[in-house]
C-alpha cells in the first residue's frame, strides 16, 4: 500500500519525537486517524471527552514533560473547540502543535457543511505559524516548520489538513524550482547576556542593601542557580504563580506567592526593597512590585518582548535563567543578612497565621483547612494542579513545596477547568508520580466531571495509580463572588453565583473510582491519608464554606469601603461575611484590629 500523506505525517512526526498526541476523532480528520492506526502505537493516542480539553492536555504535557505537546481534531467545531485551552499554551509560552481537519479541497468556498476558515481562527492563537496544505509535497515543510517554530518560540503552532489531501499518496517535492526541501531537528541554544552588562546588573545588585527577588516560569530549571543567587544578596524570593515549584518553602527566606493569591510577607518584600531581580516572571499585576522608582531593578528573560514590561528596570538581561545568573554569580558580592533576619520573621510568623486561619471554624468546613492538612503529607515527587477560582487561593498559599516536586496550573490565561485534564496530562507525562488536582464545583460541573471518565479509561496504565481529584463543594462561583464584593462593592448576585449541589464523590464511584466525601473539619486529614493510600483514582469531595473570603494578602481602604458597601446594600449572606475567618481580616483593618 502506498504511503498516504497521512502516513509521511505521523513518520515525520515520529522522526521529530513526538510519542503522544491528545485529542478527539472526526471525519474531517480521518486520515490522520487511519494514519495512526497503522503506525502500531507508535505514537500513543490519549482519547480526551472534549476537544478543549485535549488542548490543554496538550499544554500541560508541555510543560511537566519539556516536550512538545500535539493535539489533534476534527474540522470546523472539532478544530474550533481546541481554541481556549491552544490559549493557555500560548499566553504559558509552551510549545504546542495543533493537528486539525478541513473540508475536502474541492468544497472550500462553497459554504460547505463544517466549513470554517480555520486560518482565520487561529491566525491569533498560532500567530507564529498557521497554514493550510494544499499539495502532498508540501506537508514535509509544513510539519518541519511547525514543529521546529513550537519549540524555538515556546510557542503554539498549527497545520491544517484537508480531508481529501489526508488520503492521497505522499509525494516527496521534486528538485525543481519552487519547491521546499526541508529537514528535522532543533537544539536550543545557550542564551547568556553580554558581558558589559552581566557587569552593569552585578553593578546594581551589589550596591542594593535590600534585595528582592521575584522568580517565575522561566526559572523552573534554575533552582540551585536561584538559590546561589539569593544566598550570595542576601536576599528575599517571592514566587508567581507558575513559579510556585522554583524555590522549596522550607527555605526561610521565600515568601510563598505574590499578587492577588499572594502572601503578606512578599507584599511586605516588595514593599520594603531597594532592589528588585525578576527572573523569568510575567507576573502581570504592577501594583503588588515596587513603587516606580523605589528600588533599581535587574530583569532575566529568554524572551526580550518580556522585558521592562512589568516594571522600568535599569538592566535587562536576554538570556536562559541558569546560565545567566551562573554567569552573574562570580560578579556578585556576598552580603550579610541582615535584610533576611527581617524577611525570616516575617515568614515565619505568616505560617503562624495561616495555621490558625485554617484551624478557625466554619460551616460547614474552612477551605483553607483542606489544602493545610494536605501540605504535610504531599508525597514525595508529587505533581500538583489546581484551578482557577478560589481553590487557587490556598493552593497558592497554604501548600508547601519540597524539591522534586512540580506544579502548574493556567497562569497566563487563568482558565477555569484545566485542573483535571492537567493533572491527567501529568499522569501521562510521568505515570510513576502521584498527581494531585484542586478544583473548584463551577470548574468540575463546567466541563471536569467528563474528564474523570477520562481518567477512568486510562488509570490502570499509570505505574502509580495514586490521582487525587479534590473538588470545593461550596455551591458558588466564589472567586467571582468575592470579586463582586471587594471589587465593586456589590452584594452577591444569586442568580449567577449559586451553582446546584451535586455529588461528585458519587458520580466518581459511578465510573469506577473512589470516592471520599468529608463535611467535618476533623475528617479532612484522615480523608487525605485515606485517598494517598488508595489503589485506584479517588475523587475527595469536601463540603466547604463559601464564607471564608479569598482577599488579597493587603486590604486596601477602597477595598475595605466595597465590603462595607456589599454589607450595606443587603447581601444574602451577610451573617456568614461577618463571622469567621471573615471577621478576623475585618478587624484586622479597624483601630486596635489584630491579624491573628
Amino acid at each position: 500500500m502506498a504511503m498516504t500523506v497521512g502516513d509521511f505525517i505521523v513518520r515525520r512526526l515520529l522522526e521529530w519525537g513526538v510519542r503522544r498526541m491528545f485529542g478527539y476523532p472526526g471525519d474531517g480528520i480521518n486520515g490522520m486517524f487511519g494514519a495512526l492506526n497503522r503506525a502500531k502505537d507508535k505514537i500513543s493516542f490519549v482519547q480526551a471527552r472534549h476537544e478543549e480539553m485535549a488542548a490543554f492536555m496538550a499544554s500541560a504535557y508541555a510543560k511537566f514533560s519539556g516536550e512538545l505537546g500535539v493535539c489533534i481534531a476534527t474540522s470546523g467545531p472539532g478544530a474550533a473547540h481546541l481554541v481556549t485551552g491552544l490559549y493557555d499554551a500560548r499566553l504559558d509560552h509552551q510549545p504546542v502543535l495543533a493537528i486539525v481537519g478541513q473540508q475536502a479541497r474541492r468544497a472550500i468556498g462553497g459554504h460547505y457543511q463544517q466549513e470554517v476558515d480555520l486560518a482565520a481562527l487561529f491566525k491569533d492563537v498560532a500567530g507564529d505559524f498557521v497554514h493550510q496544505a494544499a499539495m502532498p509535497g508540501q506537508v514535509r515543510h509544513l510539519v518541519d516548520r511547525a514543529v521546529r517554530i513550537a519549540l524555538a518560540n515556546r510557542t503554539v503552532t498549527a497545520i491544517i489538513l484537508p480531508s481529501d489531501l489526508q488520503e492521497m499518496p505522499y509525494e516527496e517535492p521534486p528538485r525543481k524550482h519552487g519547491t521546499i526541501h526541508s529537514g528535522i531537528g532543533f537544539s536550543p541554544p545557550r542564551v547568556v547576556a553580554h558581558i558589559e552588562d552581566l557587569k552593569a546588573a552585578a553593578n546594581i545588585l551589589n550596591r542594593g542593601k535590600r534585595v528582592a527577588m521575584l522568580v517565575g516560569a522561566g526559572a523552573l530549571k534554575a533552582t540551585d542557580e536561584v538559590i546561589e543567587v539569593a544566598d550570595r544578596l542576601g536576599a528575599g524570593a517571592a514566587k508567581a504563580l507558575l513559579g510556585k515549584a522554583v524555590l522549596p518553602d522550607d527555605l526561610p527566606w521565600v515568601t510563598g506567592s505574590i499578587g492577588l493569591l499572594g502572601t503578606k510577607p512578599s507584599w511586605d518584600l516588595m514593599r520594603d526593597c531597594d532592589t528588585l531581580l525578576m527572573i523569568g516572571s510575567g507576573f502581570p499585576y504592577s501594583e503588588f512590585l515596587p513603587e516606580e522608582g523605589q528600588a533599581k531593578a535587574v530583569q532575566i528573560d529568554i524572551a526580550p518582548s518580556m522585558l521592562s514590561l512589568r516594571y522600568p528596570m535599569d538592566v535587562n538581561l536576554v538570556g536562559d535563567a541558569a546560565e545567566t545568573l551562573k554567569a552573574l554569580l562570580p560578579l556578585l558580592n556576598q552580603k550579610d543578612d541582615t535584610w533576611r533576619k527581617q524577611i525570616k520573621k516575617n515568614v515565619s510568623e505568616w505560617w503562624d497565621t495561616l495555621k490558625e486561619r485554617a484551624l478557625v471554624d466554619a460551616n460547614p468546613v474552612n477551605p483553607q483547612r483542606v489544602t493545610w492538612e494536605l501540605s504535610p503529607r504531599l508525597p514525595e515527587r508529587v505533581i500538583l494542579t489546581s484551578d482557577s477560582g478560589s481553590c487557587a487561593n490556598w493552593y497558592a498559599r497554604d501548600l508547601k513545596m519540597k524539591r522534586g516536586m512540580m506544579a502548574s496550573l493556567s497562569g497566563g490565561l487563568a482558565s477555569m477547568g484545566a485542573a483535571v485534564p492537567y493533572a491527567i496530562a501529568a499522569k501521562f507525562a510521568h505515570p510513576d508520580r502521584p498527581v494531585i488536582g484542586l478544583v473548584g464545583d463551577g470548574a468540575m460541573q463546567m466541563n471536569n466531571m467528563a474528564e474523570l471518565i477520562t481518567a477512568a479509561k486510562y488509570w490502570q496504565d499509570w505505574t502509580d495509580p495514586r490521582f487525587i481529584i479534590c473538588v470545593f463543594n461550596n455551591e458558588d462561583l466564589n472567586q467571582v463572588t468575592w470579586e463582586q464584593r471587594v471589587m465593586e462593592g456589590d452584594p452577591k448576585f444569586d442568580a449567577s453565583q449559586k451553582i446546584p449541589n451535586v455529588p461528585y464523590h458519587r458520580f466518581a464511584e459511578l465510573i469506577g473510582l473512589k470516592g471520599i466525601y468529608v463535611d467535618r473539619a476533623d475528617n479532612v486529614g484522615p480523608a487525605w491519608d485515606e485517598a494517598l493510600a488508595a489503589e485506584r483514582p479517588v475523587l475527595l469531595e469536601v463540603k466547604t464554606d463559601p464564607e471564608v473570603p479569598p482577599l488579597p494578602p493587603h486590604i486596601t481602604f477602597e477595598q475595605m469601603q466595597h465590603i462595607t458597601e456589599a454589607l450595606m446594600k443587603g447581601d444574602p449572606h451577610e451573617a456568614g461575611i461577618i463571622k469567621g475567618t471573615a471577621k478576623q481580616l475585618l478587624r484586622a483593618l479597624l483601630p486596635g484590629g489584630d491579624d491573628k
